[in-house]
């Protein structure tokens, strides 16, 4: 790769960066500085970065950059800028929430995997935009406004990681941070074509976190390859006393364990055109069938199967519900000050009683179950990750899949919500363009602390279906 004068530091991936910066060949503030010119040129049309610590990071970056030249022992992301999705506490640096109540809440402490990645030598560069509190498969909210998709600025990046998928994939930063309950790693890497993870549960700590012994959200990696996603993984799992479900890596490096896994001989893979009980748009289902059919050429075995998971739907709204008022039960007295979603989803969940929640655990069982055995036959199962394009930035959701009306908000993302109730880990990785040029993502299933294989199905998928860049990064 060319490193010269006219070189964009911005266009290589972060494997790359990681070893020009290791190689000496390029400095930490060298790559900083190219991707602050990036954010100065791009974040204006996309408002993905919501928060610089320009000081900070220059700081951080002259640091590692002393540290390559005192040939220190390095880490897996020494001298790679990467920014923090807004409701995940960073020392020193504004965390909002997304929410006018902290509009200028600065906290003392980094979360658990925050720490992590500084101590494996990410530069924190800043905080990305996200629906407040998470709350909302869009990104937008009352504090900063609303975030474009880099393939198309009138099209939302959907949520509620939107703001580090559109950073990543405009260019912006090599490397973003984001977390996942409902789909919001998942669909937004759909929507801005790239790579989300959502990590096995325990796998990334999860502290601070009101309900920490929770299985639903998690954090994970978004990156413009399967390699970088795997990357950041390393800097980002381990064990954690401060997490009761954490659980160490059953791997010293996901990213070496990727790259023993590239053979696509023997790959059994399951494909599910529709898992939720509520359609595919035709253009949706046609890329993605194309991806399954290039998959197939590589010599991996591809079966289509059926998987209908949709008894699940309801369960899931049923302790999404339950989880949204342990999130917020020590903030219900500012409830009227809250959004339309976030109040909306609170006071649902207020309204549950305790059959309505041992019910849908049970349903959570069988759904799991159902996944399970499909495991035992397959590597990983595919499915496509949203069931629509990416839509208008206004719009708070699709209310129509096919011509069909939804009942609610939340159904178009059952296809990731779904697995979220199984506790499995998941991608989303680029199938391919629609006719109108958008991205369209197929969601990668695998077992429990599978995610060395199920980034080495998305890096062989990104191989045979590449996508390029988007408009806002030309």
């Amino acid at each position: 790769m060319s490193t010269g004068p006219d070189a964009d530091l911005t266009r290589e991936t972060a494997c790359t960066l990681r070893d020009l910066i290791a190689s000496g060949e390029v400095g930490p503030v060298e790559v900083l500085d190219a991707h602050l010119d990036a954010i100065e040129r791009r974040n204006p049309g996309l408002n993905a970065i919501v928060t610089l610590a320009t000081e900070a990071a220059r700081e951080a970056a002259q640091s590692a950059e002393a540290m390559v030249q005192a040939g220190k022992p390095l880490g897996p992301l020494h001298g790679l800028p990467v920014v923090i999705k807004d409701v995940t506490p960073t020392a020193g640096i504004r965390t909002t929430y997304g929410c006018t109540v902290y509009a200028d809440h600065i906290p003392g402490e980094d979360a658990t995997v925050v720490a992590q990645l500084r101590t494996a030598g990410a530069i924190i560069l800043g905080k990305s935009n996200t629906p407040e509190f998470a709350a909302g498969a869009n990104t937008d909210n009352e504090v900063f406004g609303a975030t474009r998709n880099p393939w198309n600025t009138d099209r939302s990046p959907a949520g509620s990681s939107g703001g580090s998928a559109a950073a990543v994939s405009s260019g912006m930063v090599p490397l973003a941070h984001g977390t996942d309950f409902g789909g919001s790693l998942r669909v937004p890497a759909a929507f801005c074509g790239i790579v989300g993870l959502r990590t096995t549960p325990g796998l990334v700590p999860n502290h601070p976190m009101p309900l920490p012994f929770d299985p639903g959200q998690v954090h994970g990696p978004l990156a413009r390859t399967a390699e970088d996603a795997a990357l950041m993984l390393d800097g980002m799992a381990g064990f954690s006393p401060m997490s009761p479900i954490s659980v160490a890596p059953p791997w010293q490096s996901c990213l070496t364990e990727l790259r023993a896994r590239e053979n696509p001989a023997g790959l059994r893979i399951a494909y599910a055109p529709e898992i939720a009980g509520i359609g595919i748009d035709p253009e949706v289902a046609a890329v993605c069938e194309a991806a399954v059919d290039e998959l197939r050429r590589t010599g991996a075995t591809v079966d289509e199967i059926s998987l209908d998971l949709s008894v699940g739907r309801e369960a899931f709204k049923v302790l999404r519900g339950e989880w949204m008022v342990g999130q917020q039960l020590e903030r219900l007295e500012h409830i009227e000050q809250f959004g339309a979603n976030l109040a909306g989803n609170i006071r649902q969940g207020l309204e549950l009683d305790v059959r309505a929640t041992a019910a849908a655990e049970q349903i959570r069982a069988q759904v799991w179950h159902s996944v399970r055995d499909c495991l035992t036959r397959h590597d990983v199962i595919l499915t496509p990750t949203a069931p629509v394009l990416p839509f208008q930035v206004g719009q708070n959701y699709p209310e129509k899949i096919g011509g069909v009306r939804l009942e609610n908000y939340i159904d178009w993302v059952a296809q990731a919500f779904l697995i979220t109730l199984t506790g499995f880990p998941a991608a989303s990785a680029p199938a391919g363009l629609s006719d109108s040029r958008l991205p369209v993502g197929l969601q990668i299933i695998g077992p429990r602390l599978g995610e060395p294989t199920i980034l080495a199905v998305a890096k062989l998928l990104q191989q045979v279906r590449p996508v390029g860049w988007p408009p806002a990064a030309i």
